[in-house]
């Protein structure tokens, strides 16, 4: 039997501690990741949760402090699986793989935070494991995002500033045109859940 699932990723508390947060791409993500949700359950699908976590960094990805949970709106089920990384993708250090095939998953569908980082590396790892990946561009959010020469302890008043530090939009559609193609099929929230026909919105 060839399954499909969904995998939520990093739509949790710890981003929204951050003083970034009011500056993301997506106001929206808990609803747009909720409508996915909800599309995944009605068809039977797997849904599977992922957390990111930083064990001891004292940050608000360490568990101690008490962030590293969804966001509220989203909710598991008990019977769908939540894991816990600890590396931008979500494959390398859980057992999302194992889940995958003991479930007779082929056909894998990834929203979450963020756009260019933990969505888009899980979704490259996905493609490389042999999974036909959907990219749903808008349940995804994403940050502008500094220069690397910037200081590591600049303010968030300082990225926002610099010329050089990429915008939301410039960072969404160098991750679709990176991905479209070549990694995954990118889609939006409404292709997926059959609201509009694929490819309508183009």
């Amino acid at each position: 039997m060839n399954r499909a699932a969904l995998v939520v990723i990093d739509v949790q508390e710890s981003f929204r501690q951050r003083p970034i947060w009011a500056h993301g791409s997506n106001p929206d993500i808990v609803g747009q990741v909720g409508r996915l949700v909800d599309a995944a359950r009605r068809r039977g699908d797997l849904v599977v949760w992922v957390l990111h976590a930083e064990p001891g960094s004292g940050t608000v990805f360490d568990p101690e402090s008490g962030h590293v949970r969804l966001i509220d709106g989203l909710a598991a089920r008990p019977d769908e699986p939540t894991l816990v990384k600890t590396s931008h993708n979500a494959f390398t250090t859980t057992n999302l793989q194992q889940l995958l095939t003991m479930a007779g998953v082929r056909d894998l569908t990834v929203c979450g935070i963020r756009t260019e980082q933990c969505v888009e590396t899980t979704t490259r790892v996905g493609c490389d494991l042999g999974y036909r990946m959907t990219f749903v561009t808008d349940a995804t959010m994403t940050f502008p995002t500094p220069h690397r020469d910037l200081p590591a302890d600049a303010s968030l008043a300082e990225i926002l500033a610099d010329p050089r530090t990429l915008s939301n939009e410039e960072m969404i559609a160098r991750t679709e045109y990176a991905l479209a193609g070549r990694f995954a099929t990118v889609r939006t929230v409404d292709e997926v859940t059959g609201r509009v026909p694929a490819g309508a919105g183009a």
